[in-house]
This record gives structure tokens, C-alpha cells and sequence, in this order.
């Protein structure tokens, strides 16, 4: 009898497999694809440096192109989504003008649509609102604003409070946080920058001033922050949780901070348990032709099939 039984078991289980592995091969999901799209009528998309790898991957599903994630040691050593799309065809489509310049690339409806770690800057709806513009921003991932140290910094998480007290200069020590006796040292990002944006929005309750960070302290791109953290034992910085996990990577020793206790990672970011988890959306102006490519594909990534290659390149569906 127990022969029989084993048997039995091996035959349901192989069953069971066969059942699984025909739902895989026949997965309803529809393509992720528009009819009519071709290299000629793409639409030129813009964004975030963060939102990078995402354009090109959108580009290379939809033009059925090959790509890859590669990192390129002759630059600074960052990952990105390698593809064999034609030159003249990405820099004509494929732009990254960084968050603030591809808002104002929008409005002037020099790109169709822009891929953004955030939403629009007082600044930015205050020159849309002069060009007679009107922009639709719609949600599409989550993404999350972090902090990081130096990897010799003891401290693994701080507060809102004290995250708000260390960037308005209330706490100017690392021992009144429980660290070492060293001065902190904040790096901040420049004006309208997509992380300083969000970090204005979401952890303090007022705008940084142009003259309250020396220029030693206001950093301009992202890696440069990060760098510049991770060869000061005093630092503090942030950054955007996808820019770190997936174009930094571990080429820079820092440490994540936690914040309310709560660790930066997909689960709590999935379910906005961290504290500073934030929104990438979808931009197109509200004039656009509905009958453009550029609507189809901003229809087509608030699909299943879109939010199954927002997945792939490493971002969390909304």
C-alpha cells in the first residue's frame, strides 16, 4: 500500500507540474505592442535620470530590439539598460534631460511625453500655467526617497523629526543622534532637481533657501552626492531608491538608512510602510492627439502588459 501511495504522489505532483507549466505558455496577457508603431513615428519620450533604463526598455519591447543591463566602467562605473537601437534613433526619441528640463522640454511640447520620479515643481505648473499649458500626470510606479551615510557611520536609522532637524541645522552632530563625535555634514541636491523636490515635499515642511548650502555641500547630479558621501565620514545624503538599487548598485560603500524604523526595500515600499515612498508618473500634455502614438503608449502603460515591463526594468507597479 505504501508503494501504491508513492506512486500515486509522483503521478499528482507531475500532474501538477504539467498544469503549471501549460498556464505559463498560455498566458493571456496581451503583447505589450501598438499596431502601426515603427522607428519613424516613435514618440520622443523624455525624463528623469532615474527613468532611464525604463525608456529604453519601453522602446526595445515595442521595436522588438535586443538590450541588456551593462555597466559602463568607462563613465563612473554606473549600470544601464545597453540596447541595440540605432544611434540617430535614441537620440532623436530617447531623451534624459534630468527631471526639471524635461518638465520644461513638455511644456514647450518639444517631446510628446516624459517619465518623471516626480510630479511637477511650483516653478515648472507656474510656467505651464504662463504658456497656456496643461499637463496630465498620471501614476505608474513607486519609487521611494532614501537617505544614506558613510559606511563607516554607525547609525542605521533616524527619524522625520531628526532628519528635519539635521537639514535645518538644529542638530549639527551625529553624538546627539547616537553616533560618533563628528559634525554632519548634509549634502543637498540643486533646485528643482527630481530628489530635491521630493525631498522638500516630503520631509520638510519648507523650501531649502539658494543660500543656506554652501556650494562645497549643494551637489548637481545624483553620483556626484553619492560620492562625495562616501568620502566624508560626516555625510549625509538621499537619493531616489531606484537610482541607488539599480544604476549605483554597490559601486559606492554607503549605508541605507531606515526611517521610523522601517528599511527602504520593495515590500515596504509596495505597501508604503516607508515613510517617504513616492510616485513615478506618466506625463503628456492635455492636447495631445488621442489618436498619436505617443496617447497609445501612455494608455499602454497603465495595462497589465505596462506595468509587467515596469516591473522588468526594475521599478514597483503602481
Amino acid at each position: 500500500m505504501k508503494k501504491v501511495s508513492v506512486i500515486y504522489l509522483i503521478i499528482v505532483t507531475l500532474v501538477i507540474s504539467v498544469v503549471l507549466t501549460s498556464c505559463e505558455k498560455y498566458d493571456d496577457t496581451p503583447p505589450f505592442k501598438i499596431e502601426g508603431l515603427s522607428f519613424e513615428n516613435f514618440p520622443i519620450i523624455d525624463g528623469s535620470t532615474s527613468a532611464e533604463p525604463l525608456v529604453v526598455l519601453i522602446a526595445c519591447k515595442l521595436l522588438d530590439v535586443d538590450y541588456k543591463w551593462e555597466q559602463l566602467l568607462y563613465l563612473d562605473g554606473s549600470w544601464h539598460l545597453r540596447s541595440d537601437l540605432p544611434k540617430e534613433f535614441s537620440e532623436k526619441h530617447l531623451k534624459s534631460s534630468q527631471t526639471h528640463n524635461s518638465f520644461i522640454n513638455l511644456i514647450e511640447n518639444e517631446v510628446d511625453m516624459i517619465l518623471s520620479a516626480r510630479a511637477m515643481s511650483a516653478d515648472e505648473k507656474a510656467y505651464a500655467v504662463e504658456m497656456g499649458v496643461n499637463l496630465i500626470e498620471t501614476p505608474i510606479a513607486l519609487d521611494a526617497l532614501i537617505f544614506v551615510t558613510n559606511y563607516e557611520n554607525q547609525i542605521k536609522s533616524l527619524t522625520h523629526k531628526q532628519l528635519q532637524d539635521i537639514y535645518t541645522g538644529k542638530i549639527k552632530n551625529w553624538k546627539d543622534v547616537s553616533g560618533k563625535d563628528l559634525p554632519i555634514v548634509p549634502y543637498v541636491r540643486n533646485k528643482n532637481s527630481g530628489s530635491q523636490e521630493l525631498m522638500e515635499a516630503l520631509v520638510l515642511t519648507e523650501p531649502i533657501s539658494e543660500d543656506s548650502y554652501e556650494d562645497e555641500t549643494r551637489i548637481g547630479g545624483m553620483m556626484p552626492l553619492l560620492s562625495r558621501v562616501q568620502e566624508d565620514r560626516s555625510g549625509i545624503g538621499y537619493t531616489v531608491y531606484y537610482y541607488k538599487e539599480n544604476i549605483v548598485r554597490d559601486i559606492v560603500s554607503l549605508n541605507t538608512l531606515a526611517v521610523n524604523g522601517v528599511y527602504p526595500e520593495k515590500n515596504t515600499i509596495r505597501n508604503r510602510k516607508y515613510p517617504f515612498t513616492s510616485e513615478v508618473y506618466v506625463i503628456i500634455r492635455s492636447d495631445l492627439n488621442k489618436s498619436s502614438m505617443a496617447y497609445k503608449l501612455y494608455e499602454l502603460l497603465q495595462t497589465t502588459t505596462g506595468k509587467r515591463v515596469i516591473s522588468e526594468s526594475g521599478y514597483i507597479p503602481n
